[in-house]
């Protein structure tokens, strides 16, 4: 009998003494991979899919959280990533229009509880809705997840917020407290990842992570509190100078073991106009 990987290294875990959850670290990944229908010159999609695509096998996450993601970049991305379920809709209409915020799930790794999307406004469950100031619909799409290897729940939540409407962020903010909030008392430990278009001074973003009964703290943050040069929107210039405003957030219950942002050039091409954001997390 040939035993997958997976469960080989759980035995061996086992045998060394450790628990399972010891030794079944978590790999998290966000990538906004810039719409695929842009004019961008020479880093049009077509010229920049392979490398997209070398990004996330390099990181294998477990769970993948994209942003600005069309449906066809979708079906491209996942006929060369095999073993990843999408969890996601399009922003306009609820099922296929429009740019999505998907988290793709490994399989091997994680059973789909539940899954599902709301919309930035008054009227979260009404697909297309924007009410707040922005022009665009803006969506956070979520799962609740098994973890096969250890038995422990996750809620993971991918958001993309308002680029121009500073109202729009900052309720945001708020409603993906209340969501989050509406599950505290659960086992389920959390993951909020995403593109914010808020970077580390903005009120929005400080009311997420200031929130002290969510808890919720940067990965990239928890090893790197020192680091000045983290800029993820570079708009295929590799400038690191900006704010941070691509993040993986973590609640309680997980320690971060290594987090990083992916700044690799390929040849003349940048894979998007952010970079990815990694993190590995253990609870």
């Amino acid at each position: 009998m040939r035993l997958a990987p997976l469960a080989l290294a759980l035995l061996a875990a086992l045998f060394a003494g450790g628990s399972v959850a010891d030794q079944a670290p978590v790999r998290v990944l966000s990538f906004n991979i810039r719409y695929g229908t842009a004019d961008d010159g020479d880093h049009v999609w077509a010229n920049r899919r392979a490398h997209v695509v070398t990004t996330i096998r390099d990181h294998a996450p477990h769970i993948l959280g994209v942003q600005e993601a069309l449906r066809f970049q979708l079906d491209e991305l996942e006929a060369e990533l095999e073993g990843y379920r999408e969890v996601g809709v399009g922003r306009d209409d609820g099922r296929t229009a429009g740019e999505y915020s998907p988290l793709l799930v490994d399989t091997a790794r994680f059973s789909l509880i539940e899954e599902g999307t709301f919309w930035f406004s008054d009227t979260p469950e009404v697909a297309g809705s924007a009410s707040w100031g922005n022009t665009i619909p803006r969506i956070c799409s979520w799962a609740r997840l098994a973890d096969r290897a250890t038995g422990d729940t996750v809620r993971a939540y991918n958001v993309h917020w308002d680029h121009i409407s500073q109202p729009s962020r900052e309720k945001s903010a708020a409603l993906l407290l209340q969501r989050v909030a509406s599950h505290r008392g659960t086992s389920d430990a959390i993951l909020v990842l995403g593109d914010f278009n808020s970077d580390e001074e903005n009120p929005a973003y400080r009311a997420l992570v200031g929130d002290s009964a969510a808890g919720l703290r940067d990965t990239f943050r928890a090893l790197h509190p020192r680091a000045t040069s983290v800029g993820t929107f570079h708009a295929f210039r590799g400038d690191s100078s900006g704010g941070k405003i691509d993040f993986i957030l973590a609640g309680p219950g997980w320690r971060t073991l290594d987090a990083s942002i992916d700044r690799r050039q390929f040849g003349a091409l940048w894979a998007s106009d952010h970079f990815a954001v990694s993190a590995t997390l253990r609870r």
